[in-house]
């Protein structure tokens, strides 16, 4: 009887944890699926705009050659500045080889135009041989970005972001930085750690958590710099090596 009652409570035991570990494949599969969603939505975001430019150049050429007739060039100067200032902003986002995270930084640029934030990018890599999955790249890429817009929530002019993208030859280097208020010193180790946050990252207890453990998982590396005048979030991620 005890042997059976033993062979019961193993068996029962081992259901559990089956049980477990299945809600945990889930629970991991349904926050890729969310991700995968982002990126999609970003991705059809991006490819509408292009589409739509690309309907209005023709409309843009016949105005400027009408302009250029009639030899009004102050007002083709008029006309022309936001026309290429869109036409520019959209580009600056088009640089890497990774369609997903192209969508995520125009999505990003947008959203910062909306709220009165300037943002610039400089990209100069196309990010080729990055080992890192697209969506895994832009979930870093999002918090971090999400984490410098809620840090200028509070300025009301003169609001700056900064994204910098860059290859040597061994790591992909990339950083995010904002003017924003200093990290405290004694929260720039803690709000690594998961639902630690403080009021710059008001509502991210978690974004910089996920970001550290992504760079961890494809053997990165972060560094944090934080001061009056700019908070930076530097990290970099190893090159694919050959054959991989």
């Amino acid at each position: 009887m005890t042997n059976i009652l033993m062979f019961c409570l193993f068996v029962v035991i081992v259901l559990v944890l089956c049980i477990l570990t299945s809600l945990n494949s889930y629970d991991k599969l349904r926050k890729h699926y969310q991700d995968l969603q982002v990126s999609y939505h970003n991705l059809e975001k991006l490819n509408t705009e292009l589409r739509a430019q690309r309907h209005d150049y023709l409309n843009h050429l016949q105005v400027v050659y009408g302009l250029l007739e009639l030899k009004e060039y102050e007002e083709l100067y008029s006309y022309l500045s936001p026309v290429y200032k869109n036409i520019q902003k959209t580009g600056k986002a088009l640089k890497t080889s990774k369609p997903a995270i192209n969508a995520l930084l125009k999505a990003k640029m947008d959203e910062a135009e909306n709220r009165k934030i300037d943002f610039y990018i400089e990209v100069k890599t196309d990010l080729k041989n990055l080992k890192v999955e697209d969506w895994e790249m832009c979930k870093v890429l999002s918090n971090l970005i999400d984490n410098a817009i809620t840090a200028l929530e509070e300025k009301e002019t003169d609001k700056k972001i900064r994204i910098d993208m860059t290859e040597d030859r061994e790591c992909y280097l990339f950083s995010v930085s904002n003017n924003g208020p200093m990290i405290p010193r004694s929260m720039q180790e803690e709000i690594f750690k998961p639902g630690v946050t403080s009021k710059i990252e008001n509502g991210h207890g978690m974004g910089l958590h996920i970001v550290q453990t992504v760079i961890k998982e494809y053997k990165g590396k972060m560094n944090l710099s934080s001061t009056e005048e700019e908070t930076t979030f530097s990290f970099c991620f190893p090159k694919k090596k050959e054959g991989e």
